[in-house]
């Protein structure tokens, strides 16, 4: 299914004015960049470069934990710079039409999708030394095609090279305010990528614009520093053990509204590593083994039995 709202069509849009970029956008980082229309973008001088990306995405009924929605499976991509982004790049003009060459690009990456015109969603001018029009797409699936372009993806011909994996992201925010989107948006994302992810999730009102809001204020609150310098690495293990105890109970505490599915045991053994002293802080590292959340899976699955 083709992408839907009133930016999808093609050829001469509405004035932007009616479809602002996100309001709350200023993440550092982000620029807010300049909107225009695809034709508007069409009639840009031979001096300008054009990208395209595509955002896949599939309707997704499931509970995490059995009590927050999923709403949607949305696709992006890990790369080889460490950074995410969309599918896509860019496109000669010369030789291509914008959808041609993004289908050659996304044939190399994902390997069993065609996007067209209908799937274009906005574009926008990017800020910075370079001329580039960045046009994006954006295609609604259902979950199981969804899932089968994530299999394919793993066969193509950019896996394990120009691109590390698939990856999707999780619009949803956990109790602590942190877990979910906001800390995938405190990722490294490239070029326009957070801006265009965010903008989608707002336009095609995938994420209620309350919580998309608090998501990205999230990720512009100022950090605590991790580590007491008085304390040395005795402090550090002990952080970062705290740390450990903090993922934990997060997750402890979104399964805690549904009686049976949280173990005693896991409770008993979180309250356990907060009583070790910092003098047993190498001791605590070792015991944590693989992270307190795997072992708090453990317990957890160990009373689902």
């Amino acid at each position: 299914m083709a992408a839907v709202g009133t930016m999808a069509a093609m050829g001469p849009l509405p004035a932007m004015g009616a479809l602002p970029p996100l309001p709350t956008l200023g993440v550092p980082g982000v620029p807010e960049l300049k909107p225009l229309t695809r034709y508007e973008a069409m009639r840009l001088g031979p001096g300008w470069s054009h990208s395209c990306h595509a955002m896949l995405y599939a309707p997704n009924p499931g509970m995490l934990f059995g009590r927050i929605p999923l709403r949607y499976a949305v696709l992006m991509q890990m790369r080889f710079d460490g950074l995410l982004g969309f599918p896509g790049g860019f496109v000669d003009r010369r030789y291509w039409s914008l959808e041609d060459g993004l289908n050659r690009v996304l044939g190399l990456g994902l390997g069993c999708v065609r996007l067209t015109e209908a799937d274009y969603l906005c574009s926008h001018l990017t800020e910075g030394p370079h001329r580039v029009v960045a046009h994006f797409y954006a295609r609604q699936l259902t979950l199981e095609e969804l899932h089968t372009i994530e299999i394919s993806a793993v066969h193509s011909r950019d896996h394990g090279m120009e691109v590390m994996g698939m990856v999707r992201v999780p619009l949803y925010t956990q109790k602590d305010r942190m877990g979910g989107l906001p800390n995938f948006l405190a990722n490294s994302f490239v070029g326009t990528a957070k801006f265009q992810l965010l903008f989608a999730l707002k336009i095609l009102n995938m994420v209620p614009e309350e919580k998309l809001a608090e998501a990205v204020a999230a990720t512009q609150r100022p950090k605590k520093a991790a580590i007491d310098h008085g304390g040395g690495a005795a402090g550090h293990h002990h952080h970062k053990a705290g740390n450990e105890l903090g993922r934990a109970g997060n997750e402890l505490g979104e399964r805690a509204e549904h009686p049976g599915m949280v173990h005693v045991g896991a409770e008993q053994h979180l309250v356990g590593l907060e009583g070790q002293g910092l003098g047993e802080a190498e001791a605590l590292e070792q015991h944590v083994g693989l992270g307190a959340d795997a072992m708090a899976e453990q317990a957890v699955a160990e009373g689902m039995e």
